[in-house]
């Protein structure tokens, strides 16, 4: 009889834990996709493709990452982007190159795919940061590379720290999407600029 009870017991408190874990769903959150690119005639004859995003394995991950202090860095259970940082930045550097509709293709590097250049790059920072006030930081670092040469030819570094309106998930989720979109825009204004100068990137 003893172990019974200490049996039905047990089942009764994973019961209980099971019920409270299954109470909390997670939220997903995701940043701004840009327009799709329209039909244009593209301005250099250049074949760009989009290379690794290199990433430290928080950033490989779904959870929000929070920082507190200087060294101490969590994250957030419950919220938790759709997709990881690393494959979003990816993602949306592909979108937003093809929208600015200034290269003959814009695809992702794979085992069959051909170009002229590809970017690689790299995400430090995508994560809120509590030091008395909250702020959403992005930091991040890119490089192109002439696949004829092996060369790099253009590099740009990026780091910003975006002030979080409010004090909720859905508030730093927020400065996260304006600060990536930031960042982004300014790799895509720097390769028009490259690519203005050296036409199909020749030196």
């Amino acid at each position: 009889m003893g172990r019974m009870i200490r049996f039905s017991l047990l089942a009764l408190a994973l019961a209980t834990l099971s019920g409270c874990l299954g109470g909390r769903p997670v939220k997903y959150y995701t940043v701004t996709v840009p327009p799709a690119p329209e039909p244009a005639t593209s301005e250099y004859p250049v074949t760009l493709l989009i290379g690794h995003i290199g990433a430290s394995e928080i950033l490989e991950e779904q959870p929000i990452v929070y920082r507190s202090g200087r060294n101490e860095i969590g994250t957030y259970e419950y919220h938790q982007w759709a997709e990881p940082p690393a494959q979003m930045v990816k993602h949306l550097l592909v979108r937003r190159l093809q929208a600015l509709g200034k290269f003959q293709s814009v695809a992702q590097l794979g085992g069959s795919a051909q170009g002229d250049f590809v970017l690689h790059g790299r995400l430090y920072d995508f994560e809120e940061v509590d030091t008395g006030s909250i702020t959403a930081l992005v930091s991040m670092e890119f490089e192109l590379v002439d696949r004829k040469t092996q060369r790099t030819v253009w590099a740009h570094s990026y780091s910003h720290s975006e002030p979080v309106q409010g004090k909720q998930i859905p508030d730093v989720v927020s400065a996260l999407d304006q600060n990536l979109e930031r960042g982004l825009t300014e790799v895509a204004s720097g390769l028009n600029a490259y690519f203005s100068a050296h036409g199909s990137g020749t030196p």
